[in-house]
């Protein structure tokens, strides 16, 4: 299998992309990852890895309607791709691998 590159910001990125299916648009993201991982995110973060990931083939976007309240702009949907799709699909396996890959010993950890 190819290797597909994806940062941790741009794997909570496409997953939240998932979630929100055709309600996936910039604002949407945002406040849905901070709203289920309780962290903060740039605007500006976001659109430079939404762009990025479009680039590399993993989403693809598609414009709404224009409407008043964004002075004539259309909101820009995201959505993935097959290719998107297998990225997330490898990165699931290889963490799943390496979990598997640890003893028990390793996570038997107390805390003090």
């Amino acid at each position: 299998m190819r290797k597909y590159q994806l940062g941790e910001f741009e794997e909570v990125v496409m997953l939240t992309v998932g979630v929100l299916y055709d309600e996936a648009y910039g604002v949407s993201v945002k406040k849905e990852i901070e709203s289920r991982l309780s962290r903060g995110v740039s605007v500006g973060a976001l659109q430079t890895a939404l762009k990025r990931l479009e680039e590399k083939g993993y989403l693809r976007s598609r414009e709404g309607e224009a409407t008043e309240e964004r002075a004539g702009r259309p909101k820009k949907f995201f959505q993935i791709t097959a290719l998107g799709k297998r990225a997330l699909e490898y990165n699931k396996s290889t963490r799943e691998e390496l979990w598997n890959a640890i003893p028990k010993v390793a996570l038997d950890v107390k805390f003090d």
